[in-house]
């Protein structure tokens, strides 16, 4: 059984959305607030330690109905069943989607291909919490003895995104251990992480799913040959592990079968961080924060799976963010995270978003005639304050954006997040009610009527970031369900792998005009000009 098919135009609740809206899309948030004094309890959802505030929104209690409907009216219920039960709801690659399943409870059964996966699961995170306690101890050293002072994670988009952003966000709770994360096959890039580090204390994770990746191996390849000067061809075993699903290329590689992590088709790689893919986690902050990193986001799992759609936090992010998507044709949306670790925060959720939902054929097999996908975008408060929020106050577009904060700071400093939080707050209710009041220089007037939400969390910690970044991949999901699209499928980034690999090709034998077009040959000329 996999995910219904229906085209969400064509639902009752759809068309009732477009009646709706044109008669809605006019108003302005400050009367809705002025003509209903309990709309901000209405619209908000305290969940655990987390609280949204979704009232400052272009939304009534009918538009909020009816886009309940609509979920209802496509078998919302239902495909959520499918994700968690294992069914393969990735039809094109007929892989089911288990991500979950790797922050699961130990004593679960999930069945897939009808065998339980959650005992390979727990035994991998027995290895995960083995290596990690070894090499904070410095029980596991490098070939000479030397304990390990550097962890050099190897990989591109999933196997980079998401640990590199949760080993930032939770730097408060890191260790001794010094972390690099090489990705992008610069070698201006990699050659300062290789002036930074010494062979003999540093331990290389290299993660690709595959173990064909181009950027991976070859970063992986030239990191190797760098070792290999000064160390045996023997010391590989010791300083190198892999996390991968294929065994044989990493055993190719030099890598023993027992530094050999498994990943599963049942993970893709933007949802991977939550697999042995975040051993670099494990290893930066201790297996025990891992850990709850783990259980944090399996009780946001939890809370999606059982608590009723208006209560839901991942189902009514995602149906505001429909709201605006496809009858405003607004586009884009901002992500304003209000706390210096959370800067890779946006990149993260730009693979978890747009990778999955940046789809234009529907699950009919048929050219989608509405709006799919959102481009995610956004930075760091307050810094941000003085970037792009001009374009969001003043600018033609209208812009709907999530405002995030924490209400304690992780080093105490109360004075600090006093007025970072009153900025977050301010920002919010300025959009909403913009200025008006100086009609005679018009250069300083905004109407205001800027939609956001504001997700406000206890502290920013294994737990919570784990619900936070759970909560952004369910509410992707359900955006997919609703538009009718496969979200866990990426077959528009191949192509260009596959163009780069023959482009390589023409390179290596110095003949642009062999089989491109004039302004790709005349690009190549250039470059092999410059180059030689």
């Amino acid at each position: 059984m996999g995910l219904a098919k229906i085209n969400p135009t064509h639902t009752k609740a759809w068309q009732k959305l477009q009646a709706h809206f044109n008669t809605i899309k006019n108003t302005h948030m400050s009367d809705l607030f002025a003509q209903d004094k309990s709309r901000a309890n209405t619209f908000s959802i305290q969940w655990e330690d987390f609280y949204l505030d979704f009232s400052k929104n272009r939304i009534t209690s009918e538009t909020f109905k009816l886009l309940l409907d609509l979920a209802k009216e496509v078998k919302l219920k239902e495909a959520i069943e499918c994700y968690f039960r294992g069914n393969k709801i990735n039809e094109t690659e007929s892989k089911a989607v288990l991500h979950t399943a790797l922050r699961t409870t130990k004593n679960k059964e999930i069945v897939v291909d009808g065998k339980d996966i959650v005992p390979e699961i727990n035994q991998t995170k027995q290895r995960i919490e083995t290596l990690t306690n070894a090499v904070i101890n410095g029980q596991k050293t490098g070939y000479t003895g030397k304990p390990f002072t550097t962890i050099v994670n190897i990989g591109i988009g999933g196997s980079d995104l998401g640990p590199a952003m949760v080993v930032d966000a939770l730097d408060f709770y890191a260790n001794h251990l010094n972390i690099y994360f090489v990705n992008n096959i610069d070698s201006d890039h990699l050659s300062k992480i290789i002036n930074d580090i010494d062979p003999e204390t540093t331990l290389f994770v290299i993660v690709s799913k595959t173990f064909t990746t181009q950027e991976t191996l070859c970063n992986a390849n030239t990191l190797k040959k760098w070792f290999l000067k000064s160390a045996p061809q023997t010391a590989i075993q010791d300083h190198f592990v892999a996390v991968s699903a294929n065994i044989k290329q990493a055993k190719l590689f030099g890598i023993n079968d027992s530094k050999i992590f498994p990943i599963w088709d049942w993970v893709g790689g933007r949802f991977s961080l939550w697999s042995a893919a975040g051993l670099t986690i494990s290893l930066a902050i201790g297996y025990d924060n891992f850990n709850k990193l783990l259980l944090g986001a399996n009780c946001m799992d939890t809370h999606f799976k059982t608590q009723s759609f208006d209560k839901n936090i991942p189902v009514v992010l995602a149906i505001i963010s429909i709201w605006y998507n496809n009858f405003f044709n607004t586009e884009s949306e901002a992500v304003i995270p209000y706390t210096q670790s959370l800067k890779q925060f946006i990149p993260f959720l730009q693979q978890v978003s747009m990778e999955s939902n940046g789809k234009c054929v529907d699950r009919n097999q048929n050219s989608v005639q509405y709006q799919t996908g959102n481009i995610i975008w956004g930075g760091v408060g307050t810094n941000s304050q003085h970037a792009f929020f001009q374009l969001i106050y003043q600018g033609t577009k209208l812009i709907p954006a999530d405002f995030i904060a924490f209400s304690q700071s992780l080093d105490g400093n109360r004075e600090h997040q006093k007025k970072l939080i009153s900025n977050f707050i301010a920002q919010t209710e300025a959009l909403l009610y913009g200025k008006t009041q100086n009609t005679n220089f018009p250069f300083k007037v905004f109407e205001g009527n800027k939609p956001t939400n504001s997700i406000l969390i206890k502290q920013l910690n294994p737990e919570s970031l784990g619900k936070l970044i759970a909560m952004y991949e369910h509410k992707v999901f359900v955006q997919g369900v609703i538009w009718n699209i496969f979200s866990f499928d990426q077959y528009g980034v191949e192509l260009g792998k596959k163009l780069a690999n023959n482009v390589l090709n023409t390179i290596n034998n110095s003949t642009p005009e062999a089989i491109h077009n004039d302004a790709t040959t005349n690009i190549l000329q250039q470059f092999l000009m410059d180059f030689n």
